[in-house]
């Protein structure tokens, strides 16, 4: 769909602000490893060209500006054995919840939690997730036209107060899962023909260094292609709309005893052939 490769936008040494296309080190895949990209002309989601100017990366912000960021769309118990985890049956349908684009953020920004989840005890959890982005407008597609309108992937955290989402109010997953800065995605936006099988990559967690979730796209009960296809059943898919596809098992509230978070604690996220934040 573009000429980039792997899609980033960040504030260069100077101050000012580019999409660009990320130059890797040699030898690695990590988008987060990028120290300099080359700056990007044009509509990212049309026409556009990678330059030959090369700026210095001084800031990784979020892939999208907010101009660019369309509707957050996240699935829940997407991963088989995810689903076993948590003692719950496998959907028939995709379950569907909302985040606002407030909630995006960027590579390696702190998570606020605000008052209201502070007030019922501790059951701040993580939870890596291959995050899809739409580059086309779409409604009705099929799955096998579906990732014909993906601009590219990136890997994000459906930050989650299990308390709001599943005990306060009768189960309120959007309030639980959509305080601002809680669905950071990054590092970059990577081309689908650079991740190659989107059912084929290992996804993780790593807490103050330790691996707590490790993973595979092959687990999840809804592939990409179908996720696209039931998303856009009667509802028109924009431009920078982001999907959260789900999560694989390890997450804090399926552990015995169950891993909270707390202030202080450095939570990374990686995505084979993306990278990791």
């Amino acid at each position: 769909m573009g000429s980039f490769s792997r899609l980033v936008r960040f504030v260069a040494k100077g101050g000012q602000t580019y999409y660009g296309d990320a130059i890797l080190p040699r030898g690695t895949t990590d988008v987060s490893k990028a120290r300099q990209a080359r700056i990007i002309d044009g509509d990212i989601f049309g026409t556009h060209t990678v330059t030959d100017q090369v700026a210095d990366i001084h800031l990784l912000l979020p892939p999208l500006s907010p101009s660019h960021t369309g509707t957050l769309r996240c699935l829940g118990l997407n991963y088989a054995l995810h689903a076993k985890e948590t003692g719950m049956p496998e959907p028939r349908f995709p379950i569907l919840f909302y985040k606002p684009a407030t909630a995006a953020a960027a590579h390696g920004d702190p998570i606020p939690v605000p008052p209201v989840a502070q007030q019922h005890g501790a059951s701040l959890d993580y939870e890596c997730e291959l995050v899809i982005v739409i580059g086309r407008r779409c409604r009705d597609v099929s799955e096998d036209e579906a990732l014909d309108h993906v601009l590219g992937y990136a890997v994000g955290n459906d930050v989650s107060h299990r308390d709001w989402q599943i005990k306060q109010g009768g189960g309120q997953w959007s309030l639980g899962k959509g305080f601002d800065g809680w669905a950071p995605y990054g590092p970059g936006i990577v081309s689908p023909r650079i991740v190659g099988d989107p059912q084929a990559l290992r996804i993780w967690t790593k807490l103050n260094g330790e691996t707590v979730q490790d993973g595979s796209t092959s687990d999840m009960i809804f592939n990409v292609a179908k996720t696209i296809a039931f998303l856009s059943q009667g509802v028109t898919l924009m431009p920078g709309d982001l999907i959260f596809t789900g999560t694989p098992s390890g997450v804090g509230m399926g552990r015995k005893p169950q891993l909270w978070l707390k202030h202080g604690d450095v939570v990374e996220v990686g995505l084979e052939n993306v990278g990791t934040w």
